[in-house]
């Protein structure tokens, strides 16, 4: 699958990230997904973990982030994040692209900013259609693509429909509850 990006580019990337969250905070973006306590979320592609002390702190003590990326560098500084915000209900995976998680385990996966990056995208949607709950939600978010390559690079195999078009991310479900 992919690789790490070498350290010097994520750490730039990281710079640019934090210039993108102070003119669209996490929050606002957050506020559209319908993140609730008790509920289970996976940050996946979560890079220096933008999103994860927001979705932590939504899900509350009840419910879990999982942050997933194949940059050790990502997962570090997410984990520097959760133990300076005292958030324990956030959990590191470091992988290329399998999660480790149970099938229909998630409620929602946030893939936010990663999707024009991935080698290989289809098996990535494979594995997250699999971890996702039959009711749960893809929330997508990805600056660098139009629209019509958004949508159809997620439903292309059928694998997930779109559901709603927010102002800032796309949600998509399982095809099953279209029937």
């Amino acid at each position: 699958m992919d690789r790490p990006m070498p350290n010097l580019m994520f750490n730039g990337m990281s710079v640019m990230f934090k210039v993108r969250d102070l003119l669209q905070p996490p929050r606002k973006v957050l506020e559209e997904v319908g993140i609730k306590p008790g509920l289970r979320v996976l940050d996946y592609g979560c890079g220096p973990g933008g999103y994860v002390a927001d979705a932590a702190e939504r899900v509350g003590e009840s419910g879990t982030v999982y942050a997933l990326d194949i940059h050790p560098l990502a997962i570090q500084r997410v984990q520097d994040v959760a133990r300076k915000r005292q958030l324990t209900n956030v959990e590191t995976i470091c992988s290329d692209y399998e999660t480790g998680l149970p099938d229909n385990c998630v409620d929602i996966v946030l893939l936010y900013d990663i999707f024009h990056m991935l080698s290989d995208p289809q098996a990535i949607l494979a594995e997250l259609q699999r971890v996702l709950k039959p009711d749960g939600v893809l929330s997508f978010n990805d600056p660098h693509m139009q629209e019509d390559k958004i949508i159809a690079g997620v439903t292309s195999n059928h694998l997930f429909r779109l559901v709603n078009k927010g102002k800032r991310t796309y949600s998509f479900s399982k095809p099953e509850l279209s029937r």
